[in-house]
């Protein structure tokens, strides 16, 4: 029985199933820690006050959220364990957490009017609120309007925050924008020998409407800047120490420890939104993550559309119109070859071919004017996305020529025979009828792109973009300039950042939104591939 059981080769049907079922229970599990610990950072834990009896015999109170557990391996949990407390207020102690000695709390309470203060600058802050400022006047805890003037505070602070970001980036960018672009054409007409004083007089006219507009604006967001500052509150930690925040300052506040399950669930997905289509703050530890988002996405439509024409041009060129013979068999071996090449070699010719070499020389012929400052001749991104196409490559072509040799010789012999031309049949019957397998490839490059760092590093991404490589300003998107990327968000969060314990969630956060983001690319790029292969079915039989 087991030999006819072995000599069957049923044995390899259940050992493959058997690997595949480990592999996507060790993919699942990794997605749902990589969730549970990235996504559990945003909830609203309750806060807890510390009271322990230090070696020398003092008593010291500590308040925070307990953030993680450790006992060191082969301890007795009883003498050795502690507990990692997150205690904010770096501005008063210098660092966010602290760890706790298990044996040495002597008591572990909660207190319902505990304030946690999520700040812009110095993280968050745990304490008690004494005191608003607000329109001038004072507001003690104990009056019963405090805690809706401190909301209103908070809330016109954010407004008139918001009005600020969008004076900077719109107005203002826009006239700093055009005025370093009047400043080229000054320099351009001097380089063209063509710098007449009607010329110059001019742009000095249209500079001098551009400043006298700046200064309005310049004169409105100090105004705001002034207003915004004028409000505060004052706070006291759980040992006694005061402070005064500005409410400019301030995101937003809760008491944890007397929200409702309901109005916990309702911060959390305020959290979740704020670190999707926000921008990164302290140091990228704090705020979201949009940016990043977004040059990653940009980065790879714009790696699909270049890689996805030169694949399919070089698979047909190799399968339909190329002598089959040792130089074929040669560029069939290199092409494979190169899908194996590391990627940081792939950023090393990107850096110096395209940005040093390409770019410089761009620089030379359309944009002498801005030298010495690069315009192409940096990284950016448009010599990432070439980069990314580059390393992708083979993947397209490999998948593409594969795609084209299952179909039927009897189809092209047939459209020939009906009296087309071979570009003819190759345009409309060979490559719809391969269309599923560039899909095919052009998915499997969209997951390898998406995910990679290292050429990124080289070749245009930076741990923060000021400007999105989109805006209003005209071309409109400005493929020259760095961007920020998911991927590499990790790398520095995780190991660049001052405050590591503090950056730990957000690793896991944006692990958990770059792997979200990659399996949406692929399901667009597969749901057209299903379509296609659906429709182009019935002509390959």
């Amino acid at each position: 029985m087991r030999e006819k059981f072995f000599k069957s080769g049923e044995h390899w049907v259940w050992f493959n199933a058997g690997a595949i079922a480990i592999s996507i229970i060790m993919v699942v599990s990794l997605i749902a820690l990589i969730a549970i610990r990235g996504l559990s950072h945003f909830w609203p834990a309750n806060v807890h006050v510390y009271q322990t009896q230090l070696d020398n015999g003092t008593q010291q109170l500590s308040m925070g959220e307990l953030y993680d557990e450790e006992v060191p391996k082969g301890a007795d949990p009883a003498v050795e364990k502690q507990i990692l407390l997150k205690v904010g207020n770096r501005d008063l102690y210098g660092l966010d957490f602290r760890w706790l000695k298990a044996r040495n709390i002597t008591d572990v309470s909660m207190r319902e009017d505990v304030m946690v203060i999520e700040r812009r600058e110095w993280g968050n802050f745990y304490g008690f609120v004494e005191n608003v400022r607000f329109d001038g006047k004072n507001y003690s805890v104990n009056d019963e309007t405090f805690y809706e003037k401190f909301q209103m505070a908070i809330d016109r602070a954010n407004e008139l925050h918001d009005t600020v970001k969008d004076l900077e980036k719109g107005d203002i960018g826009s006239i700093n924008y055009q005025l370093e672009q009047l400043r080229l054409d000054r320099r351009r007409l001097e380089l063209e020998n063509e710098a007449t004083d009607e010329a110059l007089a001019d742009i000095a006219q249209r500079e001098q409407a551009l400043k006298d507009e700046f200064e309005v604006l310049q004169a409105e967001m100090f105004a705001i800047y002034d207003k915004a500052n004028r409000d505060s509150v004052d706070v006291v930690t759980i040992d006694g120490k005061p402070l005064t925040i500005k409410a400019s300052n301030i995101v937003m506040a809760l008491q944890p420890n007397q929200m409702s399950w309901i109005e916990k669930v309702g911060h959390y997905f305020i959290k979740v939104a704020e670190f999707i289509f926000d921008e990164p703050r302290e140091a990228n530890t704090e705020g979201g993550v949009f940016p990043a988002i977004f040059g990653t996405v940009m980065m790879v439509i714009l790696m699909s559309i270049m890689v996805t024409p030169f694949g399919v041009v070089a698979a047909v060129y190799l399968h339909e119109y190329a002598k089959q013979g040792f130089l074929t068999r040669t560029i069939r071996i290199a092409v494979n070859n190169l899908a194996g090449v590391p990627s940081i070699v792939y950023g090393v010719f990107g850096l110096g071919f395209f940005v040093y070499f390409l770019g410089g020389s761009i620089d030379e012929l359309f944009y002498p004017e801005a030298k010495p400052a690069p315009t192409f001749g940096t990284s950016g991104l448009l010599w990432a996305s070439i980069t990314l196409a580059l390393l992708t490559l083979p993947v397209v072509i490999v998948s593409t020529e594969e795609g084209l040799s299952r179909i039927p010789k009897s189809i092209r012999e047939g459209s020939l025979a009906l009296g087309a031309t071979k570009v003819e049949t190759l345009w409309r019957t060979v490559l719809p009828m391969a269309s599923p397998a560039m899909m095919t490839g052009l998915i499997l490059a969209i997951a390898r792109a998406a995910g990679e760092v290292a050429p990124l590093m080289l070749v245009g991404v930076v741990k923060l973009a000021p400007t999105l490589p989109l805006d209003g300003n005209a071309p409109f998107i400005h493929l020259e300039r760095k961007f920020m990327h998911l991927g590499f968000h990790i790398y520095d969060v995780g190991f660049q950042s001052p405050n590591v314990e503090a950056a730990r969630p957000l690793v896991y956060a944006t692990a958990f939104l770059l792997v979200l983001v990659i399996i949406l690319l692929n399901i667009t790029a597969i749901k057209i591939r299903n379509r296609l292969r659906e429709k182009y079915k019935s002509l390959e039989h």
